[in-house]
């Protein structure tokens, strides 16, 4: 298989036919897509597993979001080892982990407080996987087809979840939620076994990682030996250090974290809204799908027919449509409005697609799946992090339609800091050297 070394440079816009025709990239988005159907799918089940153990509303709470935080501390600990280990080792070990995961927590009756903790346990590793699957995305995928490339990434994981969603509610009614678990087990791994089989054996510096500089030397196997300089933590300490005193990583980091950790926030208090609100049992289902329809609308609008440099100019404007819609919530508005609002907000997160080349050009080469775990883990952080902190505002005294508001007006500040430092296109990088050819399948 060999990566696509599509245009790195100029205007040139890709198509979602030139991305999906190469293979690495397919294998890897058709897994994460199912994974995430059964993440999902876990991450539901299991709260209703720990709500109907213990009858608690905070538990069943803590165990939907147990698996968020934790990342981030994964991601400073564990991160460097997605640029210094084997990808294929890695992402198959990270779908069999879950899927370990989801089959102990299906049959072993363990105390709440022991499942939650091999649950947050286990994810510390997951920004180690994701890092090194989306490490190899960026090298199969150059110019435009990269940015359509997360754009496709987006749309199917917005399906995936609903789906996933969808699929838990369904196999619990039918079969419990132990055994929903169990159909979560094997979807996982399915994905294990499909990257096992379909993903060629590349060595590190196969795939742009130069193990040597974080104190690891890759085997003639592929494998590497990471204790040379102080292991896996210290390197790991160090490389997220290096990215967040970059000025411009930095910036394009919480660039991306900031709007979707205040938009999750806001999302948090829909339920709450509703029922303030005295709308009818259901419609805060109706309410809450409207953001992930505009943010999947958004992102095929803008990644199917901008060219790279307006997505980029489209930034800042994108990003304020995220947060203006909120502040109509101030007024209280009822369903129908409340669900323009959420749909016009949604469609503002297409804003990321308009990041994503600047901050790939940004990252050193031997430490990019360490930033794409990084992000990804703050990201999930944050999300989890807006919703309570929110909530303390609602509760404070400025009602829930209140704090919607002022999570729209801290998304439009953000907003305006963007567009302080923002440069209105990214320069035009230089051509990439054409990559050496991949190992093929039979290589493995």
């Amino acid at each position: 298989m060999t990566p696509t070394a599509g245009p790195a440079q100029g205007d040139h816009r890709a198509t979602y036919r030139e991305v999906l025709a190469e293979p690495r990239f397919r294998l890897l988005f058709s897994t994460r897509t199912v994974a995430i159907t059964a993440d999902a799918l876990r991450i539901t089940t299991f709260s209703v597993l720990v709500f109907s153990s213990t009858g608690s509303a905070l538990l069943s709470a803590v165990a939907f979001g147990i698996g968020f935080i934790p990342q981030l501390f994964g991601s400073l600990l564990l991160g460097s080892l997605a640029d210094r280990l084997p990808p294929r080792a890695l992402i198959t070990g990270g779908y069999a982990l879950t899927c370990a995961t989801a089959l102990l927590l299906a049959v072993v009756r363990m105390p709440v407080a022991a499942s939650l903790g091999v649950v947050a346990l286990v994810s510390l590793a997951t920004p180690v996987f994701h890092g090194a699957s989306s490490r190899l995305v960026a090298q199969s995928l150059k110019g435009d087809a990269y940015v359509l490339g997360r754009s496709l990434s987006n749309i199917a994981s917005a399906g995936a979840q609903v789906f996933g969603l969808a699929l838990g509610g369904a196999a619990v009614a039918a079969l419990g939620p132990r055994r929903a678990l169990a159909v979560s087990a094997v979807l996982y791994l399915g994905c294990a076994l499909a990257v096992r089989l379909r993903l060629p054996r590349l060595r590190v510096g196969e795939t742009g990682g130069t193990p040597r500089s974080t104190g690891c030397d890759s085997g003639a196997d592929g494998g590497g030996d990471c204790g040379a300089d102080g292991g896996a933590v210290r390197a790991s300490l160090r490389g997220a250090g290096l990215l967040l005193r970059d000025r411009t990583v930095r910036r394009l980091m919480v660039a991306q974290w900031l709007p979707v950790a205040f938009v999750a926030g806001a999302e948090g208090l829909i339920v709450a809204y509703a029922g303030e609100r005295g709308f009818a049992p259901g419609r805060y289902a109706v309410l809450m799908g409207c953001l992930p329809v505009g943010m999947l609308v958004g992102d095929l609008l803008v990644g199917r027919f901008l060219r790279p440099r307006n997505r980029e100019r489209l930034v800042v404007p994108l990003v304020a449509l995220a947060g203006l819609p909120l502040l109509g919530f101030a007024a209280e508005p009822g369903v129908g409005v409340s669900s323009c609002l959420l749909l016009l907000s949604g469609l503002g997160y297409a804003y990321g697609l308009g990041l994503q080349r600047p901050f790939l050009d940004a990252l050193p080469e031997d430490g990019q799946g360490q930033a794409f775990g990084l992000i990804g883990s703050g990201s999930m952080t944050l999300q989890g992090v807006g919703p309570v902190c929110l909530g303390a505002v609602a509760a404070a005294g400025t009602g829930t339609g209140g704090a919607i508001a002022l999570a729209g007006g801290a998304v439009v500040l953000t907003a305006g800091w963007i567009r302080t430092w923002h440069p209105r296109t990214s320069p035009a990088p230089s051509p990439a050297p054409s990559p050496a050819p991949s190992p093929s399948p039979a290589a493995h």
